[in-house]
């Protein structure tokens, strides 16, 4: 447990910007030194921001949230109930510009993913 300001945190809840950055770090192939690099900070610096040994500066959060093209609230995955984010507003346009038989067999593919996710959460 943490005491910060007004009370204690526990352990797990300060490294949760960290995990979100390596989370979307790895969905996009980058390495911490690819990263870091495009940041401008140390790979040790992104590591120890990963694993919630450095808080993330604000500063920092933003040039990452540029490079993933992404905004504060696609970051915290706080979207409005029943809306969609424009990552998902994009991935649906290009889902209906697709033939009803590519569109299926994009349905097929998810499903395989989705079982492979499933195994692999298992396995851990």
């Amino acid at each position: 447990m943490y005491r910060l300001e007004g009370g204690l945190v526990r352990r797990h809840q300060l490294p949760l910007v960290g995990k979100r950055i390596r989370q979307l770090r790895k969905d996009r192939n980058l390495t911490q030194a690819d990263l870091a690099t495009r940041v401008g900070i140390q790979q040790s610096d992104l590591c120890r921001m990963e694993t919630g040994e450095y808080k993330v500066s604000l500063e920092t959060l933003f040039k990452i949230l540029n490079i993933f093209e992404m905004n504060v609230g696609e970051f915290f995955h706080e979207v409005a109930p029943g809306q969609i984010s424009p990552s998902e507003a994009e991935l649906l346009q290009a889902f209906r510009n697709l033939s009803p038989a590519d569109q299926n067999e994009v349905r097929h593919f998810i499903k395989f993913i989705e079982q492979k996710s499933r195994r692999a959460r298992r396995k851990k």
